[in-house]
C-alpha cells in the first residue's frame, strides 16, 4: 500500500470500457514511497478530492473486491487518511 496526496482528477474522452463511470485520481506518493516515484492513477469510490491524503492499495485482488474485476486499473483508493502518528510529508503533513 502507498500513502499519497491527491493532486487532481484525470478523465479521458476515449478509454477502456471497464473504466466508464470510474472516478480516476492523480495521487502523489508521500514519505519513503515518494523517492523517485511517479504519479499514480487510482480508481476512487470513496469520493476523495484534491489535497486529501489517501491510502492506495495495488493489485488485482484489491481491485476485484473493491471496484470489480472488470476494471482495468489495479490501483484503488481504499482509505482517506484523517491523521497519523508519524509525519507523512506533503503540504498537510501531520
Amino acid at each position: 500500500m502507498v500513502i499519497g496526496e491527491v493532486v487532481g482528477r484525470l478523465w479521458a474522452s476515449r478509454q477502456a470500457g471497464s473504466l466508464s463511470g470510474q472516478k480516476l485520481l492523480l495521487v502523489r506518493p508521500l514519505g519513503a514511497a515518494a523517492r523517485g516515484a511517479k504519479l499514480i492513477v487510482a480508481c476512487d469510490a470513496l469520493d476523495a478530492g484534491p489535497g486529501d491524503r489517501v491510502i492506495v492499495a495495488r493489485g488485482s485482488r484489491v481491485r476485484d473486491v473493491t471496484v470489480g474485476a472488470a476494471v482495468a486499473d489495479k490501483d484503488v483508493v481504499v482509505g482517506i487518511v484523517d491523521g497519523a502518528s508519524q509525519p507523512l510529508g506533503g503540504k498537510g503533513a501531520a
